[in-house]
């Protein structure tokens, strides 16, 4: 771990004191999304982030039920945010989990659709997977704030 990383948070932390802004300081350790998944290395920096001044915890990456809980306990009672790959609400919550995070997960499900019925389209010559999508009522209701 890097002393740069808690002298960073720490600077961040004071700076935030200052303005008394509200702003929540979320503090990542990275290492299982860069290809050194190491949960003891993870949650020592999250612990040292949390001591640093970090108000949520972040580690993306990681998966079961034994790594989340060794990063909750590492940030000492702060939020930790997880990253949805596989994990329910209720399974998240009860681990203790308190935010949680979709990433590109939504983007990347619109999109799969978009691919299903551009194949249906182009396979098949069949418009029957724009049935799928949501009326054109309802979107505009939602983007108007009415639903």
């Amino acid at each position: 771990m890097t002393s740069t990383s808690v002298k960073r948070i720490k600077a961040a932390r004071a700076a935030l004191d200052k303005t008394q802004s509200g702003v929540l300081l979320t503090a990542r350790s990275e290492g299982f999304f860069v290809g050194r998944p190491d949960i003891e290395e993870t949650a020592k920096r999250i612990k040292a982030y949390a001591e640093a001044g970090a108000d949520v915890l972040y580690a993306p990456g990681i998966k079961d039920d034994a790594q989340i809980t060794a990063i909750l306990q590492a940030a000492g009672g702060k939020p930790v945010n997880l990253l949805t790959l596989g994990h329910s609400m209720e399974q998240a919550t009860r681990l203790g989990v308190r935010r949680v995070s979709i990433g590109g997960h939504l983007a990347r499900a619109a999109y799969g659709e978009v691919m299903r019925v551009a194949k249906e389209m182009a396979e098949q010559g069949s418009f029957a997977g724009f049935a799928r999508g949501m009326p054109g009522a309802e979107l505009n209701a939602l983007f108007a704030g009415k639903k």
